[in-house]
C-alpha cells in the first residue's frame, strides 16, 4: 500500500517503540499497515484522515483480529506514545474476572464510577483481551464481570464522553452470542472498529 507521506515518520516511531518495549523482533507487516495507519489517525486526531476512513474521533477503539497478531502489543505501544495525561492503563479482562472472584462487585464499581466532578474527563481505558475472562462466582453470585462493566461505561460514554478502548479475538456475531444484543449494539455506537487482516501475524516475533 501506499503510506501517506506524513505517515511515514509516526509509522516508523510506532515501529521503533515497539522494538524498545518488545524487542528488535517486533515489526509491522505491508498487510498490517493499513489498520496500524487507522490507529495512528485516531491518536494524532487527524480529522481529515479520520473522516476519510470513517473513523469517529469521538469514540473509542474496538481493536479485532486473530489470536497472536499483536492487538495487545500495539495498544501498548500507543498508550506509550500519549502525553502522560492521556496515558491510559490496560487491564486485562481474565484479571478483571479473576479479581471479582475475590472482593466482588467493588471492582464492577472502580471501573464504572465516575471521577469527582473536578475532574476535567473521566477516565479513559482499555480492556484487553475481550472474551478470554471467565464467568467467575463471588460468594456465589456469579457473573461475566464485563457484561456488568460494558453497559455501565456506555452510560458513561453517553452522559460524559467516557472513552473506553478494547482488543479482542472475537467477531460481532461472537461478541453477540456472549454478550447480548443490547451489549453488542451499544458497542457500534461506542467503538470505531479497526480489525486486522485474518492471516495477520504476531508483531512481536
Amino acid at each position: 500500500m501506499t503510506i501517506p507521506s506524513d505517515y511515514e515518520k509516526p509509522l516508523q516511531t510506532v515501529i521503533d517503540r515497539g522494538k524498545e518495549i518488545y524487542g528488535p523482533a517486533f515489526n509491522i507487516t505491508e498487510d498490517d499497515q493499513p489498520t496500524v495507519l487507522k490507529l495512528l489517525y485516531w491518536f494524532l486526531a487527524d480529522k481529515e484522515q479520520a473522516a476519510t476512513h470513517n473513523i469517529c474521533l469521538q469514540k473509542g477503539i474496538l481493536l479485532c483480529g486473530p489470536i497472536g497478531c499483536g492487538k495487545t502489543a500495539l495498544m501498548q505501544v500507543m498508550r506509550s506514545l500519549c502525553l502522560p495525561k492521556w496515558r491510559f492503563p490496560v487491564i486485562s479482562c481474565n484479571r478483571l474476572a479473576l479479581d471479582f472472584a475475590l472482593v466482588g462487585h467493588v471492582i464492577v464499581e472502580h471501573y464504572t464510577i465516575p471521577p469527582p466532578c473536578s475532574m476535567s474527563k473521566p477516565v479513559t481505558i482499555c480492556f484487553d483481551d475481550l472474551g478470554f475472562e471467565s464467568n467467575t462466582a463471588h460468594y456465589g453470585n456469579s457473573c461475566n464481570i464485563m457484561s456488568q462493566i460494558l453497559p455501565l461505561r456506555y452510560e458513561l460514554f453517553m452522559e460524559r464522553g467516557l472513552l473506553t478502548h478494547i482488543t479482542t479475538n472475537l467477531n460481532a456475531l461472537e461478541i453477540e452470542e456472549r454478550y447480548g444484543n443490547r451489549v453488542r449494539s451499544r458497542m457500534r455506537q461506542m467503538f470505531n472498529i479497526i480489525a486486522f487482516p485474518k492471516n495477520s501475524t504476531d508483531k512481536r516475533k
